[in-house]
């Protein structure tokens, strides 16, 4: 089936046209006309497969279908995401998708003033994707009025009860007309989300693609066995042999970003970090030099992993394995979307074993690893451009980790 054949707006197809899509992905095809219907959906599937435009595309053409006959005002599609860049990028979508339609998506969220964002919303919109915290913010001060909602989004749902949001997701409903479409999007599944999400769904239609491969197919993701004070050294060697790859390494802390960052610069290799204790501009610009190419390598932490969509991002190095093995399912995820191929390699120490055994389980099968002869792991070294040895500062750094380790356990 092609995009061509649905009972959509024209403007939609063209703008999906222009776009280079054809053809609908797994989900988009089990979900768009489910939606289509006014069925409340409950959709799991793996990152990079298409989530947001399964969304964007039946509510917009629903809304702009509705506004053609008939002009009535206020907020009739609210999407609730875990982060700031998320409700940047899906707002994104819904503008390409959208395009000469008569639908105005906008957002909003925390880490910025304000009074722009209401200034937008008194001129009036028609869906709002908004982090939990700034809007409710603004509907307390009688900005944002939810009373005609018709369709709610709960997306990368997993990871906003991750990060606690769980009673603002409650709370959100209290304000909500009971009779309204319920949208649910997650990329896992478990007890927990199956709980929240049967609260909200009445009779949904679930939707479940790939359960049993959480690595999307096109996506070759290995690991390799380095030493923790060896890892820069084979970072600077990726980056070097493959100086025209847009390349997004994965770190633990926002101190361990900062220092990777700092390790790459007397390399001589220009780098950019991305972390919660940048300011939303900065993070922002971040993003904007990385989707650009301007900057080929962007050091973050899993604020990153989930959801964000960065075009031909040709490889994901985990310089450090996750803790929790689904965000190593998430990390990999940015590279190989949609249609794309993708590289992802996992630099893995001797601590670090214990974690690799749980994302093996996690996957549901070994991850191959890459084979680095003796000869080979000594001249990575031997031809760095870094030449300051600080012993002091890497045992530090094993110390840290170890502390982060033991702390985990007594939690």
């Amino acid at each position: 089936m092609k995009f061509d054949d649905y009972r959509i707006a024209s403007e939609i197809k063209k703008n999906l046209e222009q776009a280079g899509f054809k053809r609908p992905t797994d989900i988009q095809f089990k979900a768009i006309p489910a939606i289509m219907k006014g069925e409340d959906v409950l959709a799991i599937a793996q990152t990079g497969t298409g989530k947001t435009a399964a969304f964007a595309i039946p509510i917009i053409d629903k809304i702009h279908h509705e506004k053609v006959s008939n002009r009535t005002e206020g907020i009739k599609c609210i999407v609730m995401v875990p982060t700031r860049e998320l409700a940047i990028q899906i707002t994104e979508v819904f503008e390409r998708i959208g395009k000469h339609t008569r639908v105005k998506a906008f957002s909003v969220f925390g880490g910025v003033e304000q009074g722009p964002q209401i200034a937008q919303l008194e001129k009036g919109i028609d869906v709002l994707i908004s982090t939990p915290g700034r809007m409710f913010d603004l509907v307390s001060q009688g900005y944002i009025k939810l009373n005609r909602i018709e369709t709610l989004v709960l997306d990368e749902a997993d990871h906003m009860l991750d990060l606690g949001f769980i009673k603002d997701i409650q709370d959100l409903i209290k304000y909500l007309p009971k009779n309204r479409q319920t949208l649910f999007f997650s990329a896992t599944i478990d007890e927990k989300i199956k709980k929240l999400a049967y609260s909200l769904v009445r009779n949904a239609i679930r939707i479940q693609v790939s359960p049993n491969n959480p690595v999307a197919r096109n996506i070759t993701h290995s690991v390799a066995f380095v030493g923790m004070d060896d890892k820069r050294f084979f970072l600077e060697r990726v980056i070097k042999e493959n100086d025209e790859s847009k390349i997004l390494v994965f770190v633990r802390t926002k101190v361990r970003a900062e220092r990777v960052h700092a390790a790459l610069e007397r390399m001589g290799l220009k780098s950019l970090t991305l972390h919660g204790d940048k300011d939303q501009t900065d993070r922002l610009a971040a993003l904007t030099q990385f989707r650009s190419g301007a900057t080929k390598v962007l050091i973050a932490t899993d604020i990153s992993a989930r959801g964000i969509d960065i075009a031909n991002v040709d490889y994901v190095i985990n310089y450090d394995l996750p803790e929790q093995p689904e965000n190593y399912v998430h990390r990999v995820g940015r590279t190989g979307r949609g249609t794309q191929k993708g590289r992802a390699v996992s630099f893995c120490s001797p601590e670090e074993k214990a974690m690799l055994e749980q994302i093996e389980v996690y996957v549901g099968k070994p991850i191959d690893v890459v084979n680095i002869s003796t000869s080979d792991y000594s001249e990575t070294l031997d031809f760095t451009a870094d030449t300051t040895y600080d012993l002091k500062a890497l045992m530090r750094e094993v110390e840290d980790f170890e502390k982060g380790k033991k702390k985990k356990k007594k939690l």
